[in-house]
């Protein structure tokens, strides 16, 4: 397509705040985006928005119908944008020839106890494992379970129902807060695979780091280990601040690159970006999850690019650097900046609907602070970890140093006030029984 327009296929959950980055790079690079989104195919554009209609819990049947729809039409790359959506933006990429990672691998990537599988199997640390039914309520003595402990779905993200165990009796009020978890219509709507078991492990200690990176032919180029500084010691894993760069040793930083590179190898990935996920104590570097896929959310915002040696140029966002990468453009190479950055994931204290929100400007105007974002709505529900999957909003802030960026985050998020009231039942119209928020949220 030399000499005109570049064509990528965006593929995503649903269009919000995170798409609408994506299109305002596109937008500027002179990029036409084609979206494929999870909705309903029998109604005519609803959105005027002209998206792909699929289902993303098959990802080849989702493939295929992209793959009718494109028929004829150059495409110049794949992006997938959240968890679901990779398996679908794979296969359609393999069907149209396109730079992508092969299915199989963006599959193990799915799912945890996979990734245990693979990464064990290539000689990478990993605790002990065991995959078990939820019903009927699994005993920790029969199944070999030694403390702690932590419990997981096998394919949700966000650490949504993940909790730690430290005895029997914690162990088995987390098996049935997950069995309730997974067992909810919410949860059985998604049509996500193994909502029937889990996946206990090994609480590995240390600190916590996520690596985004962008593989290019089977090679990994690093653009930023975060810090987590929030201790993740559970009972429950909600993330709160990234900070970059990590404050780290060099030699550790070091490993956690060569852990990195070593985990997308064994997995199969070989083109696109990646998350991924990795505890750090004295005994090395452990692999939790990798993800064939950017950051979440609007995290992504915390991560800025130039050209090398260019001090005069004016910075992009990640997003734009993942659509020059995906189309071939110039500028995928471009280096991180030298501030340091970070961002807050505002956590929900506790479950609710959000009725008022205070503090905006006050936060807005902390030193160090860049941007103010509040992605809940007002009346909507929000539940909070390890029900919850979804943040209040979103702080971001830079500094000389990953101190000062990580302090304007906790100053700004201190003038913040969220007023949270109970959700209403509503009785069943057939059972009469009466629904409010889940039992143990």
């Amino acid at each position: 397509m030399s000499g005109t327009k570049k064509r990528l296929l965006l593929f995503a959950t649903k269009l919000g705040y995170q798409t609408r980055s994506f299109e305002q790079a596109a937008k500027k690079l002179g990029v036409d985006l084609v979206y494929v989104t999870d909705r309903c195919g029998k109604l005519d554009d609803p959105w005027g928005d002209h998206a792909i209609p699929v289902h993303f819990e098959n990802g080849e049947a989702a493939a295929y119908s992209v793959l009718e729809k494109m028929r004829g039409q150059a495409v110049d790359g794949v992006l997938a944008l959240g968890d679901r959506p990779v398996v679908a933006a794979a296969y359609a990429a393999r069907g149209m020839s396109v730079w992508h990672n092969h299915p199989l691998a963006v599959e193990a990537c799915r799912s945890k106890l996979r990734m245990r599988e693979v990464f064990r199997e290539a000689g990478m640390r990993v605790p002990w494992f065991r995959v078990l039914p939820l019903v009927p309520a699994p005993e920790p003595a029969l199944a070999g379970i030694s403390f702690p402990c932590v419990l997981k779905p096998l394919s949700l993200s966000a650490s949504t129902g993940v909790i730690r165990a430290n005895t029997r009796e914690e162990f088995l009020a987390a098996a049935g807060r997950i069995r309730r978890l997974l067992e909810s219509p919410e949860m059985r709507a998604t049509r996500e695979p193994n909502l029937d078991r889990i996946l206990v492990e090994g609480y590995i200690p240390g600190r916590e780091v996520s690596v985004e990176g962008l593989l290019t032919e089977g090679k990994l180029r690093v653009l930023a280990i975060f810090d987590k500084p929030d201790p993740l010691e559970g009972p429950y894993f909600e993330e709160t601040i990234y900070v970059t760069p990590s404050r780290l040793g060099d030699a550790e930083q070091s490993a956690i690159e060569g852990a990195a590179q070593e985990a997308v190898r064994a997995l199969g990935l070989t083109h696109g970006p990646v998350h991924a996920e990795f505890r750090v104590n004295e005994q090395g570097v452990w692999p939790l999850e990798v993800a064939p896929r950017p950051i979440g959310g609007l995290c992504s915002r915390a991560l800025r690019f130039a050209p090398e040696g260019d001090d005069g140029a004016e910075p992009v966002f990640l997003e734009e650097l993942l659509l020059r990468h995906a189309a071939g453009l110039p500028g995928s190479g471009w280096l991180r900046e030298s501030a340091a950055s970070g961002v807050m994931m505002i956590p929900v204290a506790k479950s609710g609907v959000l009725e008022k929100v205070e503090g905006e400007e006050e936060a807005r105007a902390t030193p160090g602070i860049t941007e103010v974002q509040i992605t809940a709505r007002l009346h909507d529900y929000l539940a909070s970890w390890p029900e919850g999957s979804s943040y209040l909003g979103f702080l971001f802030a830079r500094g000389a140093t990953a101190e000062e960026a990580e302090g304007a985050l906790r100053r700004a998020h201190a003038k913040l006030r969220f007023t949270m009231g109970e959700r209403l039942a509503v009785e069943h119209p057939a059972s009469g029984k009466k629904f409010a928020e889940r039992e143990g949220s």
